[in-house]
């Protein structure tokens, strides 16, 4: 059950600041002028992004009994319904983290033990989102299995993201990488490349999944940058209830203002929130956005006050519907909060509303609930 803190019973951390591809800075503040920079129109230019040659190195072949499924163990959701693109029904893919769970601070369960020690590859973000998940799939990893972290596989270090929720003083980079879709069609070469490998009799068949998901996000991305252009450049900005599209924002050159996170049980104070406040309006904030998942009464009272539109619908790693339905898939996700944001912020999402979001096959995999 996830509790919702009243207002009265959490405090909120927001800072102002813009974040751009490659920055290293550990302050959430930037220079009027970096600002400017980030915030430019984003046309038919946007920030590039390969996929490392290194990166799809991964598959070494992984263990398991003649005949049976390979089986493979994911974490977050999105990552869940990536491999379930790749594997279809050739492999038995089995989320570990709950849906609508921090995965931040998600800590396994003594039984998640058992499934991960089953698991012939287990696939999970990295970049240290998972650091319990990983500490516990390392020591009961079974003998010729593999763990491969599709984010650290992606980026090189120059490329990661630091801000003021994740400062590089701190160790941890931005891990969002699959809200940028460029990014997420890197995880699913990734994906592909380590199951053909593990399992060379349905190589073809997963390289052939491979190809008609990235197909997928080839599109989703165009869409993204036609529908920007028709988002007033002013109005390009997103602050938002957690830090989880920095990579997002510097490919399709938004402008990342903020980020409120519930971090203490202190109460905040009145000239806390008047200050909040302020910020948001000198920014001139069209709107904030909230999570269906973890609603925030501070949110709401920030927006409410500061003049400007609350959307409380946006989710970063949790699927729209429930599993087995149709809109409950990475791709549906990623359509649902690019709808969302270029609708509220003033622009034309029609295009992106047509998209269609459906698998390139049936989804079989569990998702823990």
């Amino acid at each position: 059950m996830i509790r919702t803190p009243s207002l009265l019973a959490v405090a909120v951390a927001l800072v102002l600041g813009a974040t751009g591809c490659g920055d290293d800075t550990s302050s959430g503040s930037r220079a009027a002028t970096d600002v400017a920079a980030v915030s430019e129109p984003a046309v038919a230019k946007v920030a590039s992004f390969s996929c490392p040659d290194t990166s799809i190195s991964a598959g070494a072949g992984a263990s398991r009994t003649s005949g049976d499924r390979l089986k493979v163990i994911t974490t977050v959701a999105p990552i869940t319904s990536i491999l379930a693109n790749i594997a279809g029904d050739r492999a038995e893919v089995i989320g570990v983290v709950p849906e609508g769970q921090n995965s931040h601070e998600f800590e396994p369960k003594p039984s998640v033990a058992s499934t991960l020690s089953d698991g012939d590859v287990i696939f999970m973000n990295g970049l240290k989102l998972e650091s319990p998940t990983k500490t516990m799939a390392e020591e009961n990893l079974k003998s010729g299995a593999q763990i491969v972290e599709l984010g650290t596989l992606s980026l090189t270090e120059d490329q990661y993201l630091y801000d003021f929720s994740f400062p590089k003083d701190g160790g941890k980079p931005n891990p969002h990488l699959w809200t940028n879709p460029p990014m997420a069609r890197c995880y699913a070469e990734i994906a592909g490349s380590t199951l053909a490998a593990a399992d060379p009799a349905n190589a073809e068949y997963y390289q052939s999944n491979t190809a008609q998901f990235q197909a997928k996000i080839d599109e989703l991305d165009r869409l993204m940058i036609e529908a920007t252009t028709s988002v007033p450049e002013t109005n390009r900005k997103l602050l938002t209830y957690h830090d989880a599209y920095a990579y997002f924002a510097a490919h399709y050159g938004w402008t990342v203002v903020g980020a409120v996170e519930l971090s203490t049980f202190e109460d905040p104070s009145p000239k806390d929130i008047a200050a909040l406040i302020e910020q948001i309006r000198e920014e001139k904030v069209p709107a904030v956005f909230g999570s269906e998942v973890f609603p925030s009464p501070v949110l709401e009272q920030l927006a409410k006050e500061a003049g400007v539109t609350y959307v409380d619908k946006l989710r970063d790693d949790d699927l729209p519907g429930a599993p087995g339905e149709a809109e409950h898939s990475f791709l549906g996700l990623m359509k649902f909060d690019f709808v969302t944001m270029v609708s509220t912020l003033g622009g034309d999402a029609s295009g992106l509303q047509a998209f269609d979001a459906t698998d390139v096959v049936v989804d079989s995999a569990d998702y823990p609930q």
